[in-house]
């Protein structure tokens, strides 16, 4: 299975790229928490345990689970030539504003070895006294004397665990995103070069890309089925960024794709994406938060006359109805996360109640704490695995988030 697959948000998951949550985490502190979009510090050794629950119940339901980071590494193994423009647009990308530290930096990084353990280096973070301990001549600053060596000049990647984010599968091809937060921008890097360089990924066609100007997130983008997209307006997701997806589909003769549906939800920390709200668990069944059935907007976006044209119009009916249209079934289900209990609902959505993996029609991955939810799955016919979420969670994102479907059965 080479390549992109994926016209379904349930058809059968056959292969999903994921990420286990490493020591960046660790490079996480108080200062940093809300400049690295957390709202606490997970334990990484319980992370990494729920993590790897979560790669079981993959496995275990035929599911192979593959690995941002060993694609990364197979891609500077496969092409050393190009490690080079890695780590020199990495340390572009990484905002260090002191230019004394550029090779430094680079020179610390390509001192490493082990292609693998480079990858995982630029993923955790760098301090000042990893530097100054082999390059003595950049501590003569006063910078460095005030802020002292143990701060870190490179800041972590901790998101990166949520693979849904960086890329999105469309059909059979990705889009590589322009991502909300600066430090985010960074995560998308990996993609771009397994996306031009890795001999399973190089022929995909590119429906977006990451310098464009306009964020664009994966969090936002389900794929109904071949012909139907739909993406979130969201904190992180712009419109613009959705209609020039839009056009870029719709000129490519590879795709099925003809109806785009931007979906726009409340802005806030809570509804980061429309997924965290929002997810298709069946042929005719979505999750949803009941706190964005008021607000919500749709909008329907088709081929204009010419390539670069689209007709946008603005739909009036519910969303089960613009849904069951979509979906060419007679009627669509719309569970509400919590029971539609405002306690429950506004707990459990905040611990991702509604973002659940679907792996298979009627079969979804969930998050065990958000017992009321799950209970009200089953009592819906459904079959819910549960996994441990003590502190994954505190990433502020569910299944979905941490999983990138790279192929699904058609």
């Amino acid at each position: 299975m080479k390549g992109i697959h994926v016209t379904s948000e349930i058809k059968p998951l056959k292969r999903v790229l994921l990420h286990r949550p490493g020591r960046e985490l660790l490079n996480l502190t108080p200062n940093t928490l809300g400049e690295l979009l957390f709202d606490d510090i997970p334990y990484l050794k319980v992370a990494q345990e729920e993590h790897d629950a979560f790669s079981q119940v993959l496995r275990d339901n035929g599911v192979e689970v593959v690995y941002l980071e060993d694609y990364m590494t197979q891609v500077l193994d496969f092409n050393p030539q190009v490690k080079e423009s890695f780590l020199r647009q990495f340390i572009a990308e990484a905002g260090v504003r002191a230019t004394k530290y550029h090779e430094a930096i680079y020179e610390f990084l390509d001192d490493i070895k082990s292609n693998r353990d480079l990858v995982l280096k630029t993923m955790e973070g760098i301090y000042l006294n990893e530097l100054t301990d082999r390059n003595h001549n950049i501590r003569h600053s006063l910078a460095d004397m005030v802020n002292g060596e143990s701060r870190i000049v490179v800041n972590p990647m901790p998101n990166l665990y949520f693979t849904r984010d960086p890329f999105m599968s469309i059909g059979t091809g990705v889009g590589i995103n322009r991502m909300y937060s600066t430090n985010r921008c960074r995560e998308t890097l990996y993609a771009d070069y397994i996306f031009r360089y890795h001999p399973d990924f190089m022929h995909v066609d590119h429906y977006y890309d990451r310098t464009r100007p306009f964020h664009i997130e994966g969090g936002d983008v389900l794929n109904l089925n071949e012909r139907t997209l739909a993406v979130g307006i969201s904190q992180r997701t712009e419109p613009d960024a959705i209609e020039r997806l839009a056009k870029n589909i719709f000129a490519n003769r590879h795709t099925a794709i003809e109806t785009v549906l931007a979906i726009r939800i409340p802005e806030s920390r809570a509804f980061m994406h429309l997924d965290t709200v929002f997810t298709q668990v069946d042929y005719d069944k979505f999750m949803i938060h009941p706190g964005i059935l008021g607000p919500l907007e749709v909008f329907k976006i088709m081929p204009g006359k010419r390539d670069d044209q689209v007709k946008i119009t603005r739909k009036r009916e519910a969303i089960a109805d613009i849904l069951a249209e979509a979906l060419g079934v007679e009627q669509v289900t719309l569970i509400e996360c919590g029971g539609g209990d405002r306690i429950s609902a506004e707990r459990e959505q905040w611990n991702d109640g509604s973002n659940t993996l679907c792996i298979a029609p009627g079969k979804i991955i969930v998050y065990e704490r958000n017992n009321v939810t799950n209970d009200i799955l089953r009592n819906y016919g459904l079959t819910v695995l549960e996994i441990p979420s003590s502190e994954l969670s505190r990433g502020r994102g569910g299944p979905r988030c941490m999983s990138m479907p790279l192929w699904r059965d058609s």
